[in-house]
């Protein structure tokens, strides 16, 4: 018998199997030599790619299940900041692809069922702000679409871009502020005007995804691809059609990024490559 009080299944969760599933097709059947393609990401293979994103699954996992184990992992990682990802996914990335791959699909699963339990209100640790069930899905959704890109470029794929954007979008959106401080800058006063172009997937009548009050006096447009491209640092601000209007929306473009942790060197221009 099904439980009376149990929450419906939230879209975010649906939407980070998918996302999730389409990196798996990507990889499956890959022979071990292609595991070692190199990625966009300097040093990093498709093999460094699925490791991280096992290693972060981990993360999360221990985070909602272990939370003074989690905390025992972020001193890990506030003791040497630049190395430990890099460290995480070299770890992984050395086992035969096989079991690499076995590794992500068990920790994916059981994520998965850790998020679906988890009650609606708790709050989770992370390596930015504490976060609901939710909030995590869609910072796990966002990861998985930007190291997913990386391994499509890798492997020659042009993925087509989905409504699940919408996700990576949003924490881009939302991760203005943090942009700010990990560049040690002061953070504008007042929001931002967002206004994206959703992909074709979204279908021909889709609305303009929209963030921020309408009459904000500084505002960024263009297509919701690019703009994700752009907070997951993906591409350079130079080869994507993401505009800003004021000062201080024209500098968040060049900061900005939708995960936890340090920024990173970022993409070169595709002309400095």
């Amino acid at each position: 018998m099904s439980d009376p009080n149990a929450r419906p299944p939230l879209p975010v969760f649906a939407d980070l199997r998918a996302e999730s599933s389409e990196i798996d097709l990507l990889v499956d059947g890959l022979a071990d030599p292609d595991w070692r393609r190199p990625t966009p990401a300097a040093g990093w293979t498709v093999a460094h790619q699925i490791a991280h994103l096992a290693w972060t699954d981990r993360a999360a996992l221990l985070a909602m299940t272990d939370p003074g184990g989690f905390g025992r992992m972020v001193e890990v990682a506030l003791a040497d900041p630049d190395g430990f990802v890099d460290e995480g996914a070299a770890e992984g990335a050395a086992l035969p692809p096989a079991e690499l791959l076995a590794r992500w699909r068990a920790g994916r699963a059981e994520l998965d069922a850790v998020l679906a339990g988890a009650p609606a209100d708790a709050r989770f640790p992370w390596y930015g702000p504490p976060m609901k069930a939710a909030s995590m899905a869609s910072a796990r959704l966002m990861e998985s679409w930007a190291h997913g890109t990386d391994i499509a470029d890798a492997l020659g794929v042009r993925r087509t871009p989905t409504v699940r954007l919408q996700h990576v979008a949003r924490i881009g959106v939302r991760a203005r502020d943090y942009a700010y401080a990990v560049h040690g800058l002061p953070v504008p006063e007042g929001e931002f005007r967002v206004e994206l172009t959703p992909p074709a997937a979204a279908g021909p009548a889709a609305a303009v995804w929209a963030y921020g009050p309408e009459d904000a006096p500084q505002r960024v447009t263009g297509p919701a691809l690019d703009f994700c491209l752009l907070v997951t640092r993906r591409a350079h601000r130079a080869d994507l059609a993401v505009r800003a209007e004021g000062p201080d929306a024209d500098r968040w473009l060049d900061i900005a990024q939708a995960f936890a942790g340090p920024a990173g060197a970022g993409r070169s221009p595709q002309g400095e490559r």
